[in-house]
């Protein structure tokens, strides 16, 4: 079966501490998985190492079987940051021109794309507006229409949520569950709740090392029904009073 990533043995360190510690593992077609740890795991890293943002100091790091980093690959990878990078001066349409030119989306494939991903993320009425005037949840959709320009094989998320009230945070991980019944998504978050709401595998990072790589109910039964996992800098524990 065809691997869209494929991470072996990868290592990163800034100056004298390691952040990225012999980290391994592959993603299939189609998983949704959720990458989770305190912060300052590594997580970030990781992603960035992906994205071909940060070259591993060893190891591989495998995407659409092209080494990273590899830009002639980067319209197959969506992503969406942890903060909102919009220009809020613009509307949302032109932010959508914007980073589909920057993609390579020819003016006639933008017009299509645009239609189709503001109707994924329900934002087609709101286009027009400028985006200083959406509110938190719709900037967050706004950047996850972005993601899906240009209609990549992987979308890597990080802390889709964060910020957002929980009205905000039901309507984006309902939009993440859907989009993920046709793509392989990536789900980097701390919060254990949207990893189980939303993800099939959950993979752990702390201390820069993967210490868990599980189907989520797997992990649930490892550490009980009730008792919710507790996130330390060593991994992760029972923490029974959630």
């Amino acid at each position: 079966m065809e691997k869209l990533l494929h991470l072996q043995n990868l290592d990163k360190s800034f100056g004298r501490q390691m952040v990225l510690n012999h980290v391994s593992f592959e993603l299939q077609p189609g998983e949704i998985i959720g990458l989770i740890g305190p912060s300052g795991a590594g997580k970030s890293t990781m992603i960035k190492t992906m994205l071909g943002m940060e070259k591993a100091d060893g190891g591989e790091a495998l995407v659409l079987d092209h080494t990273m980093p590899n830009r002639h690959i980067l319209g197959d990878i969506g992503y969406m940051a942890q903060s909102d990078a919009l220009y809020e001066a613009l509307s949302g349409q032109e932010n959508l021109e914007f980073f589909g030119q920057l993609k390579g989306l020819s003016k006639r494939d933008l017009t299509v794309e645009i239609a189709h991903v503001a109707q994924v993320v329900d934002l087609t009425e709101h286009l027009n507006k400028t985006v200083s005037g959406y509110s938190g949840g719709m900037k967050r959709r706004l950047s996850l229409a972005i993601a899906l320009l240009g209609n990549p094989q992987l979308l890597i998320l990080d802390e889709p949520t964060s910020g957002l009230d929980p009205n905000q945070i039901g309507e984006v991980r309902n939009l993440i569950r859907e989009i993920g019944k046709t793509r392989t998504v990536i789900v980097s978050t701390h919060i254990l709740g949207e990893v189980e709401t939303l993800c099939s595998r959950v993979i752990i990072i702390a201390n820069g090392k993967l210490v868990a790589d599980s189907p989520t109910d797997e992990l649930r039964e490892r550490y009980g029904h009730k008792a919710a996992l507790k996130l330390t800098a060593g991994g992760c524990s029972k923490n029974p009073s959630l």
